[in-house]
């Protein structure tokens, strides 16, 4: 989708997905963040890939609502700061949504509740279309962000919509927000941003 984005056979994307148990290690590559070798994740079924995103450590698992922005900034005016605000921009009219008061944080990729983080930011460029994205935890089962140090952080700085409200959150509910909220934040009608 990307090498099709770049040759604009399609039109900007949005894929949102959950992932089995997953540790990514970004560009940033520091591996005194990740808590347990390759081979022990491995061993506790969580898979481990180095990936071509920026940032660092990172777990995926169920609950964890993923986002994947195809998306050609040359159309979106060509600034990566601006694209990674309007994302997190998105995120925060998300939770807002559901009664949580969220913001980012100067100097630091992600959306923040309070003292805890909920949502994490990692992306990629190749020929001025965006790859990689977001992870939203919604309903993911936070002790699994114990085998690393999320971007640094200790693994306890982590949260999720479901543990701020303590209520059940249906994550077809949020999957539908965050479709609105990037088509509000990217500027594409309501129509278009459904098959985005």
């Amino acid at each position: 989708m990307l090498e099709a984005r770049i040759r604009d056979r399609i039109p900007d994307t949005l894929i949102l997905v959950e992932h089995p148990p997953v540790v990514t290690l970004g560009r940033a590559k520091s591996t005194a963040n990740l808590l347990h070798t390759p081979e022990e994740l491995r061993a506790k079924g969580i898979e481990f890939f180095e990936v071509s995103r920026g940032g660092d450590a990172t777990f995926h698992a169920p609950g964890q609502l993923v986002g994947y922005p195809i998306f050609d900034l040359r159309q979106h005016g060509r600034d990566v700061l601006r694209f990674c605000r309007g994302v997190e921009a998105a995120l925060i009219g998300v939770l807002d949504a559901f009664g949580l008061d969220a913001r980012s944080v100067p100097g630091k990729a992600g959306v923040w509740v309070g003292n805890r983080k909920i949502a994490s930011l990692g992306v990629s460029l190749r020929r001025w279309v965006t790859f990689h994205g977001f992870a939203l935890n919604v309903a993911v089962d936070l002790r699994g962000f114990r085998v690393i140090r999320p971007c640094g952080e200790e693994p306890e700085i982590m949260t999720s919509m479901e543990a701020r409200l303590a209520r059940p959150v249906a994550m077809d509910a949020v999957r539908r927000s965050v479709v609105a909220e990037f088509a509000r934040e990217f500027g594409f009608g309501e129509q278009s941003a459904a098959s985005r």
